[in-house]
């Protein structure tokens, strides 16, 4: 049995989780309107990452013997006046996301629950690659996003990105 502390982390994680796959479906459906299917489908793959990495949450406390609370999942609340407003907002997600699975880690190395900290440590370089990555569409929106040909373009290279399920093994 896993430490309460622990365990009530790792439930509200799942939460946070599935909010974030919540959140991205919103930020797709902003570029959906906006006629940017790839940025869309770039975000629409974010939102499909989120929900297995809440399912690897879910499993791994069922795997555990931990009771699991599914708890309501908040309506995305943020008003996106302009592109850039939206993947702002998706690095700030990405780093408060960071910064709740390191919570979980220092909860779990308290305790010296080693097994939790060794499954955090995918979900830990998980969070940089996704930070990475919402930087780097930043950067890529800073330098392109003007003029209309390159955001043709960057639209057109979001649009080949596919979903890829994580390969985590699960005790």
């Amino acid at each position: 049995m896993l430490n309460q502390k622990v365990t009530d982390l790792l439930n509200q994680q799942i939460n946070k989780e599935f909010y974030s796959a919540y959140l991205y479906l919103d930020m797709s459906n902003y570029f959906q309107d906006r006629g940017l299917d790839g940025f869309a489908n770039w975000y629409k793959i974010q939102a499909q990452e989120e929900r297995d990495h809440a399912m690897l949450f879910y499993q791994y406390m069922q795997n555990n013997d931990c009771k699991v609370t599914l708890d309501a999942i908040a309506k995305p609340d943020k008003v996106f006046k302009v592109d850039m407003d939206v993947l702002q907002a998706g690095l700030a997600h990405e780093e408060y996301v960071t910064e709740s699975i390191h919570n979980i880690y220092a909860a779990a190395y308290e305790v010296k629950d080693f097994r939790t900290m060794q499954f955090l440590d995918w979900f830990v370089k998980e969070q940089g690659e996704e930070e990475t990555n919402a930087r780097d569409l930043i950067t890529k929106m800073e330098l392109f996003g003007n003029d209309p040909k390159s955001l043709y373009m960057l639209n057109q290279e979001l649009s080949t990105r596919v979903y890829t399920a994580p390969s985590l093994v699960l005790d």
